[in-house]
């Protein structure tokens, strides 16, 4: 019976019941933003790693618009998806420079 999480005991209580159903549907949410996030990051570095300045423009234009919804819903802080954003920006302008 050594099982990896100990199980999670019910709430007595209605309004806890309702908050336990409502963090499963919330932390689904989140985890798929999260990772929605993490991934627009990641194409856009492969894109800049690869010297495809057009694709990377392109990436970075739509992986704003994906960390500054996530930054709005409070996932990640607003100051964490700036340092992304400003740090990604550097990164595509230097490879539009180098090209």
């Amino acid at each position: 019976m050594a099982s990896g999480k100990p199980k999670k005991k019910n709430p007595r209580l209605a309004s806890g019941r309702k908050r336990a159903r409502q963090d499963v549907k919330l932390n689904a949410a989140n985890t798929s933003l999260r990772s929605k996030y993490r991934t627009a990051v990641k194409n856009v570095e492969k894109a800049v790693l690869a010297g495809d300045k057009t694709k990377a423009s392109e990436l970075f234009a739509t992986m704003q618009a994906v960390v500054d919804t996530i930054a709005d819903k409070g996932i990640f802080h607003k100051n964490k998806a700036a340092r992304d954003k400003s740090r990604l920006s550097t990164k595509v302008k230097a490879l539009a420079l180098a090209a």
